[in-house]
């Protein structure tokens, strides 16, 4: 229906996560989720965003000031009208998504009420519900034909735990969401067993009991289309049962995962209670899980014996608890030792919340909602466990009056952390680049925390220049319709403050980098306690950091791709950069490949975005800067005809002279063009130049069997002429063969869907280019039939052209190739033409250079792509993508969902606290999860390491040296500073790339008697300069030692900045 596929073009990231299976099905599923507390308002939030049919929200408390600082949508006003959570609420989340129906209810549950209510939904979720309640209502669940599926979570003080029961049989579909990858064969061996190798030693990610389907073998023909199953031998060579009477192999061909259901079994809470299954998240103490088990079960058992949570700072409470505690771990099968540190932390916080570990436990709860109405992705089995005890543990020591509450929203928060370190909290000075889904997020946990409160100096300062997009509402939460096309960073703030209007909130439209340093200046880190990184690509991160680096900055850095999300901790001193490791780089596809032999559906996609790029934007962008720059076509010509050369002159007047002026004629371009990418044809003349080439290959006259260029264009037709099928390589090996493709020439069909969609796109997007208006019924088949009927396709003669197939080669640039004596008359011919037909009026020399927009599903764009990728990959028999996996290849779009993005967050504010508080390394943590399988790693970050240069001395990456100099200060002079304060002697001078002292390097010794000043002139904005300074080995012969940045101050200490 129409909602259904508006919801699903709204929630366009999230469906390159779930696919549209389970987003239909989620539109289909109704959910009842009790509690609206801190846990049971973040999953609400997420599971509407996620966009399912409806909710019922559960509550039967009333707000209190308690609950500002742990429910993002409960106001002020909430609480001093005595209204009920779930009223309050309620309106709050129906607004995230106008596609979900949010209902609500105060209906009493207990032991006495009846469950056929439940029946309508298909997944229960419980918050602060009591344990009986809790087995009883699962039980309920259980026993339904089909079962409801069933979901309980807490958390309480520094603990959080979440339970999954989705019946005794439960299909999934895709149990790791991951995309099945066509790789290569090297190999396989004719025995029993079969051994398959993949090419060039690829990584195949198989498993042992996975299967595959094989396509496109040659010799082994009979594998073609079975499938097997598989043993893994090494990461890149598998068993595939026997294949010793089969053909022997020959070449070619490739093997794709094959998906298969897999059904999970759970067992209901009463029997899970005693032998628990439990997820470990943090390995460095294995046994936490079960002992938070424990600890919960008992606090559970506290509250049924003494109708409440234990006190807060109480000892006889915390005794009493950790008594239940050994009681429970009697009855447990799979005993561990009791851990009376957490049992005593849990008891000291228990009716306390930390709002951030509410935001984390809340997104993986919200997934498993999602997994249990959809059947996508692995399910949780059955138990997670998520303790904070390195957050508390330091503060142990502390008076139990730091704990108590004091009446503000802060209560719940203090009541886990204390008093002074949520008035650090306060006085926090945040800087957070990056405002989209993670920003959003983080701005809510900071508006919770209380981080950067007006009335204590604090603030937050949030920079992005991005507006907002209607793709972005379903996991920007702080986001609505009505924002769209409105400042990400001002609109959030203003959101911000509707959470907690005590914070301090500067908004800035600025993009972080090398250019805005005069905003974004070492004054500035400076003045900021932490950086917060909400970014989307490396490059980003990798320029923050290297600021905070400089500027001895905390940095916490987070990010998801899918169901999948890192957070990494950077601590001065304590812990290595983001810089200090390095990610594998994006592979690049090579230029021949994507011009003449593509292999995979990524090629051509990426092939069809070029030419988008060229003839839609890089060309007209050359043609408006050349014609900015030359006003004068007259002028123009008169320096051709004088002999002079100017830089795009060539392709400019091709482009002058080619210029449509109506409709008619860009179809007859689209037309033209898909004759030249898709088809061209050969006269006999070409054929026997491309004969004679191919029998100098035979010949072996090219040095390089891999390397071969050969004169023509790379077309269909020309590609087999010049390398026919049986044309074989100097070492005898087929030139055709894996993972090269032959092509087969497309003869143009208008009845084709594919064919239409390029002929009107390309012609739509000419027209665009070149300002020419066109109705909707020029867009017609009709219109378009008639046009193209009238169109004859010349006789194509072949220009000389190279095609390539050294993958090391790079794109050649048009504009700057020497033109031949030949081209520069033909430009200036059709330059005297144009003059004479009066095409070089002002409006005949300006095109639209068009900036390719994903977003717009109606401008043409994607139409293009998908429909040129398309018919490619026709040619070269590779299996074409559908409309959505093209536009998010050639949009680069980074697949994401509220989930992960609440769990991310929610982590790093956690991390937030312990920076604050100046705690230790070992109480850090870094964590890495995966959602779907489901799999949640939490490790200490990476400490960081320090170099020796001799003498004990040492340095690592946040070390920074400092001199003070002042007017007279000398080159000389400088050097006998560091000597004199860091006790080791400098042999090299180096600012930036130049370089101000080498001993070896002619003059530099008389360097050492000019000032800094006058060696380095210093800039009204920065008086100080880092230089890179290397010291002298300790025997002769050795190299130079390294050593940290020495920052050179031109003013003396006292008057420095």
């Amino acid at each position: 229906m129409a909602a259904d596929l508006m919801e699903i073009d709204d929630s366009l990231r999230q469906r390159y996560v779930l696919g549209d299976s389970a987003m239909h099905q989620m539109a289909q599923s109704s959910v009842f989720l009790s509690g609206m507390g801190a846990l049971g308002v973040e999953i609400a939030k997420n599971i509407v965003l996620a966009g399912v049919k409806s909710v019922t929200l559960h509550d039967t408390k009333n707000c209190e000031t308690w609950d500002l600082g742990c429910n993002f949508f409960i106001h002020n006003e909430d609480v001093l009208s005595h209204r009920s959570r779930v009223e309050a609420v309620c309106p709050r989340v129906a607004d995230l998504n106008p596609y979900v129906q949010v209902d609500m209810s105060s209906l009493p549950v207990d032991d006495n009420t009846d469950l056929s209510f439940l029946r309508k939904y298909q997944c229960v979720i419980l918050t602060e519900a009591n344990l009986n309640l809790q087995k009883r209502i699962n039980t309920f669940c259980h026993s339904q034909q089909p079962p409801i599926r069933f979901i309980s979570c807490d958390t309480y003080g520094i603990g959080a735990r979440i339970f999954c029961d989705f019946g005794e049989t439960f299909e999934v579909s895709d149990p790791t969401g991951e995309e099945p990858k066509e790789i290569f064969i090297q190999s396989i061996t004719q025995n029993n067993p079969g051994i398959v190798t993949c090419m060039d030693n690829r990584p195949h990610g198989l498993q042992t009991g996975h299967s595959v389907i094989f396509r496109e073998v040659h010799g082994m023909v009979a594998l073609n289309g079975t499938v097997r199953q598989v043993t893994v031998l090494s990461p890149h060579s598998f068993e595939i049962g026997d294949t010793s009477q089969l053909q022997p192999y020959a070449h070619g061909g490739f093997f794709v995962m094959v998906k298969t259901p897999k059904t999970y079994s759970f067992e209901t809470l009463e029997r899970q209670l005693c032998d628990p299954q439990v997820l470990i998240p943090d390995f460095s103490k294995p046994e936490a899980p079960l002992q938070i088990h424990a600890a919960m079960l008992a606090l559970d058992n506290f509250q049924v014996k003494h109708c409440r949570l234990p006190n807060i700072g109480c000892l006889q409470d915390a005794e009493v608890l950790l008594n239940l505690t050994e009681e429970v771990n009697t009855t447990l099968l799979n005993k561990v030792p009791v851990n009376a540190e957490v049992v005593r932390c849990l008891s000291r916080t228990a009716r306390g919340t930390l709002p951030p570990l509410a935001a984390a436990v809340g997104g993986i709860a919200s997934q498993e909602v999602l997994k249990a109405i959809t059947g996508k992705f692995a399910p949780l089995q059955q138990w997670f466990y998520l303790d904070t005890i390195e957050l508390v543990r330091p503060l142990q020591s502390l008076a139990v009056e730091e704990f108590f509450p004091r009446g503000d929203r802060y209560d719940g928060l203090r009541a886990c952390i204390g008093e002074s370190l949520c008035l650090e909290l306060h006085k926090l000075r945040v800087f957070m680049v990056g405002c989209g889904a993670i920003g959003c997020e983080m701005l809510k946990n900071f508006a919770l925390l209380g981080v950067g409160l007006a009335k204590s100096s604090g603030e937050v300062c949030v920079t992005d220049p991005d507006l907002i997009e209607k793709s972005n509402l379903n996991r920007q939460f702080l986001f609505r319709p009505h924002h769209i096309q409105k400042p990400k960073s001002t609109t959030a703030a203003d959101a911000t403050l509707d959470i907690n209007p005590e914070l301090q909130v500067d908004a800035h439209l600025n993009k972080v980098c090398p250019a805005s340093e005069n905003i974004y200046s070492d004054s500035f880190y400076s003045s900021m306690n932490v950086v917060v990184t909400a970014l989307d690509n490396v490059e980003a991160r990798r320029y923050v950091d290297s600021r905070c680096v400089s500027n001895q900055r905390p940095l916490l850095d987070s990010g998801t791709m899918g169901t999948k999300g890192h957070t990494e901790i950077i601590v001065p001193s304590l812990t290595e950069s983001y810089n200090s490791h390095r990610d594998p780089p994006e592979e690049e596809i090579p230029f021949c490949t994507l011009k003449s032999f593509p292999s995979v559906i990524e090629h051509t996609i990426q092939w069809a975005r070029d030419k988008f790029e060229s003839s839609f934007f890089h060309k007209p962008s050359i043609y408006d800067s050349f014609w900015q720059t030359h006003p004068s076509p007259d002028v123009v010509l008169q320096r051709m005809q004088a002999g002079e050369s100017l830089e795009g002159s060539f392709q400019v007047i091709k482009l002058l002279s080619r210029r449509p002026g109506q409709w008619q004629q860009c179809i007859h371009i689209a037309r033209l063009k898909f004759e030249k990418y898709f088809k061209r044809k050969v006269s006999g003349l070409d054929l026997q130049m491309h004969m004679n080439i191919y029998k100098e290959i035979k010949m072996e006259r090219h040095s390089n069997p891999n390397i071969v260029s050969v004169l023509l264009t790379i077309q269909a037709l020309q590609l087999l002429h010049s390398f026919p099928l049986e044309t074989r390589l100097k070492d005898g090996s087929l030139f055709w063969q894996s993972p090269k493709r032959p092509p087969t020439p497309i003869d143009f069909d208008l009845k084709d869907p594919l064919h239409f969609t390029f002929i009107v796109s390309t012609a739509r997007l000419y027209a665009e280019v070149y300002n020419i208006s066109y109705s909707e019924n020029d867009l017609s088949e009709d219109t378009v039939t008639r046009i193209l009927s009238d169109i004859k396709i010349p006789e194509y003669r072949p220009s000389e052209k190279c095609i390539e197939t050294d993958e090391t080669a790079r794109k050649p640039n048009a504009t700057k190739m020497p033109l031949s004596s030949e081209e520069e008359r033909e430009a200036i011919t059709q330059l005297e033409q144009a003059i004479v037909t009066n095409k070089v009026t002002p409006e005949g020399l300006q095109m639209r250079p068009l900036q390719f927009e994903k977003d717009d599903d109606n401008n043409g764009h994607i139409d293009f792509v998908t429909s040129a990728s398309s018919i490619r990959a026709r040619m070269y028999s590779i299996e074409p993508a559908d409309r959505l996996k093209t536009k998010r290849i050639a949009g680069k779009i980074i697949p994401a969902i509220a989930t992960a993005t609440a769990a991310v967050a929610g982590l790093v504010a956690l991390e937030l606290i312990k920076v604050v508080g100046g705690y230790g390394f070992e109480s850090f943590k870094n964590c890495f999860f995966n959602l779907a399988i489901p799999v949640v790693v939490l490790t200490e970050p990476a400490p960081v390491k320090r170099t020796p240069i001799r003498n004990n001395i040492y340095f690592s990456i946040w070390d920074c040296w400092t001199i003070f100099g002042h007017e007279d200060f000398t080159l000389s002079d400088f050097m006998n500073a560091v000597r004199e304060k860091y006790g080791i002697e400098p042999s090299m001078v180096v600012h930036g790339v130049k370089m101000l002292y080498v001993p070896v390097m002619p003059g530099h010794s008389k360097r050492l008697k000019l000032t800094m000043q006058k060696l380095i002139k210093p800039s009204a904005a920065r008086r100080y300069v880092d230089l890179t300074v290397s010291f002298a080995p300790e025997s002769d012969g050795d190299e130079d030692l390294p050593g940290p940045p020495v920052r050179y101050h031109f003013s003396p200490e006292s008057k420095a900045p």
